[in-house]
């Protein structure tokens, strides 16, 4: 009769990836500004975020900053922010489990309204759900053979932090700052011991006003955030998002000296998970010499950080606008650049547009196009195994080498980190079957296959592995496939 002891350990597993979307709007009077919207930047930032029974909340602030022509030409902007709040379903969601959430906005769109204008933003949240769990395994069993692998066992862990980054640069002949816009990429993140070290650059993109005319400033500020993880081991790859948060740009013009000093400041939050491995033995397979065993195998698979790299390209294409543009337009400034891609796992490439606002003057008024410059990076083999990509754009240029034909370059930052699995199997049960039937004959001979084992044999032969090795002491493991093995039983009564 068999006995099995069995061991358990707790661990975090992930539970869920969401990405649901919703729609937040914002609504600005006539007699708030009257003209027409040239850009409009929205700049989106996570307040909350809970996992209930079946279901995670989320809430968030938008902030929508609007430049635009007023009736006399001249170029203003307007600011307002609205809090929303969304959820999303799923069954396997309960409340003692943890959310670590991301939010970008992926369009706005602007709507008359009678005599006002509605700004709506479609906000898509990334939701990765984690939930402690509880893994049963065979530590030993009487009356059994066991066999015991070295396996990797892992677990999840999140965190989540924020650091101020501050910066201060002199711009020449700036009167005003219309529109500012910023955006973080992470680089570099690795886990040090009991923190997580995470480094990257925000990208700030501004519209100002240089010489009573609309110029574009861009600035590449790069930071280093810590933040404190107690379970954090050295050396280990965490995904790390980054979302800036509460910015102000502040610009101070100096009359005599004829410059602006620009100052900027906002909150950077940073959040992610990396996975805890250990190495520990565990019972990949199981025999009984008296009887038949019905074994249990569990399997995980955890989804790992293997390598993050970084790309950096300047790219240049044909550009696609929204507005029909001649010879009689002339380009004064790009605003808002950023990136809308995917990653084409059958070519390994990042492929998506570059996108933009062109502001131009036409027949002596201020007017916008929307701007999309076509890429295709590849960052990977085909048929790889999973990547997590975030990508940046900045150095935006557009000209028009050809009427009616806008070309355009700009410099694209990619960060990739290469994703590899991560499995185990265990038994977590033994339970005793059928009684086999002893063998009647002295001796048993087996003809192997080539690579068996000393465990694939005595498992064949149903007799202890190490009486196989006491009577075929001049075998070798593992085997060809030419020994004879051969098994001498005493007969008894």
């Amino acid at each position: 009769m068999i006995k099995p002891q069995t061991s358990s350990l707790a661990y975090t597993r992930q539970v869920a990836a969401l990405t649901p979307q919703s729609v937040a709007e914002t609504k600005f009077t006539a007699s708030e500004f009257a003209g027409e919207v040239l850009a409009v930047c929205p700049q989106v930032s996570l307040l909350t975020c809970e996992v209930a029974s079946g279901r995670v909340n989320y809430s968030g602030k938008l902030i929508i900053t609007l430049v635009y022509a007023d009736e006399e030409g001249k170029m203003c902007r307007i600011q307002k922010g609205a809090e929303f709040s969304h959820f999303c379903d799923n069954d396997n969601l309960a409340p003692a489990q943890t959310a670590v959430c991301a939010l970008s906005c992926d369009k706005t769109n602007v709507r008359r309204e009678g005599s006002s204008f509605v700004v709506s933003a479609i906000i898509t949240a990334q939701i990765s759900v984690f939930a402690p769990a509880e893994r049963t395994y065979i530590s030993a069993c009487e009356g059994a053979y066991l066999k015991t692998r070295s396996a990797e066992l892992c677990s999840s862990i999140t965190f989540s932090g924020e650091c101020e980054v501050e910066d201060d640069f002199d711009a020449d002949g700036v009167e005003d700052i219309l529109l500012p816009a910023a955006s973080a990429i992470v680089t570099s993140a690795e886990c040090g011991t009991g923190e997580i070290n995470v480094s990257g650059d925000i990208n700030l993109s501004m519209l100002a006003m240089r010489r009573s005319s609309p110029a574009s400033m861009e600035r590449v500020i790069p930071f280093r955030c810590t933040v404190a993880c107690e379970d954090s081991p050295a050396g280990a790859l965490p995904l790390v998002n980054a979302e800036v948060r509460d910015m102000t740009v502040n610009a101070t013009v100096d009359g005599e000296r004829g410059k602006c000093r620009v100052e900027f400041s906002c909150t950077l939050a940073v959040s992610g998970s990396f996975v805890l491995k250990s190495e520990v033995p565990l019972p990949c397979d199981a025999f009984s010499c008296e009887n038949r065993l019905i074994a249990t195998k569990e399997s995980e698979t955890f989804d790992c950080v293997g390598e993050r790299k970084l790309f950096s390209e300047r790219i240049s294409s044909a550009a696609a606008t929204s507005a029909k543009l001649d010879f009689t337009c002339r380009f004064l400034a790009v605003a808002l650049p950023s990136a809308e891609y995917e990653y084409c796992r059958a070519s390994g490439a990042v492929e998506g547009s570059a996108n933009a606002v062109l502001i131009y003057e036409q027949g002596g008024e201020i007017r916008s196009s929307e701007i999309k410059i076509p890429f295709a990076v590849r960052v990977g083999a085909p048929d790889s195994d999973e990547i997590s990509v975030s990508a940046a754009v900045c150095g935006v240029s557009v000209k028009q080498p050809v009427e009616g034909q806008a070309e355009g370059e700009a410099l694209l930052k990619i960060s990739v980190c290469y994703m590899r699995k991560t499995q185990a199997e265990y038994l977590s049960s033994l339970e005793e079957g059928d009684a086999l039937q002893p063998s009647d004959g002295a001796i048993s001979v087996l003809i192997p296959s080539r690579g068996d084992g000393l465990w694939d044999a005595a498992r064949k032969l149903n007799c202890p592995p190490d009486e196989l090795a006491s009577a075929n002491p001049d075998i070798k493991y593992p085997l060809t496939g030419k020994e004879r093995l051969l098994i001498y039983r005493i007969k008894t009564g």
